[in-house]
């Protein structure tokens, strides 16, 4: 399975701050945020990785994530000149995804706690695979409507009337026929192709599957500056809590095994002197007197 990131659009919900620098190199405490989507695929098991993003934002990304080598992954690059919906990166990461499965996921969106998504991705055979979350504000967001036996009967993208307080998150699996069935999109009426419409079809063919995430599990929507402010608060809080970091790509890949516990020492050596390479410093240790264990 190959990962693709979409971290393009123009952040407007984010003005001013997105006339510095694109949403997903904005802040969530500690780490830029696109440092969470991109953990999620790391410890994941996934070390092809496509990052799209618009032509101006694309070196600050280049400049920041490299080519991944030093995560034992790579990373490519896309350009999405007009965010014209989340399943463009379908149709803009084509060649990059081939004949593979893949995983898209949201630049702006921090997932925490719970077994579901690593769970989901050994799962993954065919079809679709998609996540519910119990939200106060459904009319955000594409929205999942359950049967009486919880089977999903009917998707809908930011509905005026939502059917449940289900919202679909930004972290999708899917087999290679995503592709193609982007490719037969045409524009909603908000001129963008719907990834909504792409679950939809998954649905109507029967493959579709929908995993609500349980209470144990954190979603969180970084994209306007309120909730940007909460996701902040919420990662600082249960580092400090726990003394473990979130949205932590250096040690995702110690524990995937992309690293060897030498190259990700070497990695440490070549950082400043600041909290992150202390904490890094403290796994090192942690490593070298009881051996890897899951993180």
């Amino acid at each position: 399975m190959k990962g693709v990131i979409l971290a393009g659009g123009a952040g407007s919900r984010l003005y001013p701050l997105t006339q510095v620098a694109s949403k997903q190199l904005q802040p969530v405490y500690d780490k830029p945020m696109v440092y969470y989507p991109l953990t999620v695929l790391i410890a994941s098991g996934i070390r092809e990785i496509c990052l799209i993003t618009t032509p101006q934002d694309l070196p600050r990304f280049r400049q920041l994530l490299g080519d991944g080598r030093q995560w034992g992954v790579e990373i490519e690059y896309r350009e999405q000149p007009q965010p014209e919906g989340i399943a463009q990166a379908l149709l803009i990461a084509a060649s990059f995804i081939g004949d593979h499965s893949v995983t898209l996921i949201l630049g702006d969106n921090i997932f925490f706690g719970g077994d579901a998504l690593p769970r989901a991705f050994e799962e993954f055979r065919s079809g679709a695979t998609i996540f519910a979350y119990h939200v106060n504000d459904p009319e955000r967001y594409g929205v999942v409507e359950f049967d009486a036996q919880g089977c999903a009967v009917s998707l809908e993208e930011k509905p005026a009337q939502p059917r449940s307080n289900y919202a679909v998150p930004g972290v999708y699996l899917y087999d290679n026929d995503a592709v193609r069935i982007a490719r037969t999109l045409r524009p909603s009426a908000r001129g963008e192709l719907e990834i909504t419409d792409v679950n939809k079809e998954y649905l109507r063919r029967g493959t579709l599957r929908v995993q609500r995430l349980s209470r144990g599990t954190a979603w969180l929507d970084a994209g306007t500056s309120s909730s940007l402010h909460e996701a902040s608060a919420y990662v600082q809080t249960i580092e400090k809590r726990q003394g473990m970091k979130l949205g932590c790509p250096e040690e995702a890949a110690l524990y995937r095994g992309f690293l060897s516990l030498d190259q990700f020492e070497v990695l440490l050596g070549g950082m400043p002197r600041c909290e992150y390479r202390d904490y890094l410093s403290e796994v090192a240790a942690e490593v070298r007197r009881v051996g890897l264990k899951s993180a």
